[in-house]
């Protein structure tokens, strides 16, 4: 350790064979401090904030970190209160009859709650279940997909990879479509 960089007074000499005491001991001290969660929380909050007045959210990467990101600052602060919950969140409430994302001609019914949203290059986009919005990304060119906020861990992703092995509007039997 560089001790000569501690903000000590300038009348102390700082041996570092010798025990720190008063001030030079007190600035050690608090550059070797473990954040709480707390701090962690407020730093990364901080820093979320001073990111989103520069960041442009046209760019999906940007808006899936800064989600990731609040979903753990939150994680975080709840956990630094005292009130983490140990239950997952519950998934939003069941489909109606069918939900946004399945399209008008798919007569393939819901598979599960609604989790995603998936978003056209526009970001204009459709909440779905993990069935049909695999299927809404796999027909929409230059789509992607976001977790909803109860979504279950890795639902997203689980979409992905099925969007990637299911063709373009797949409830079209190939020949009867121009």
């Amino acid at each position: 350790m560089d001790h000569q960089h501690l903000s000590a007074p300038e009348s102390a000499q700082i041996n570092p064979r010798e025990p720190l005491y008063g001030a030079a001991a007190l600035a050690v001290r608090d550059q070797l401090r473990e954040p709480s969660a707390l701090d962690s929380a407020v730093r990364v909050a901080r820093e979320m904030l001073a990111t989103y007045g520069t960041t442009d959210y046209a760019d999906h990467a940007a808006v899936a970190q800064a989600f990731g990101a609040t979903r753990e600052s939150l994680r975080i602060l709840l956990r630094a209160l005292g009130v983490e919950t140990t239950t997952p969140p519950a998934a939003t409430a069941p489909p109606a009859e069918r939900c946004p994302a399945a399209h008008p001609e798919d007569p393939t019914p819901c598979g599960g709650p609604v989790v995603v949203t998936v978003l056209d290059r526009h970001n204009a986009g459709a909440n779905g279940c993990e069935h049909h919005g695999a299927r809404l990304l796999a027909s929409t060119d230059g789509a992607r997909v976001v977790p909803l906020p109860t979504a279950p861990e890795g639902a997203a992703i689980r979409v992905f990879k099925a969007a990637d092995s299911t063709l373009p509007y797949a409830w079209v039997k190939r020949g009867e479509r121009q």
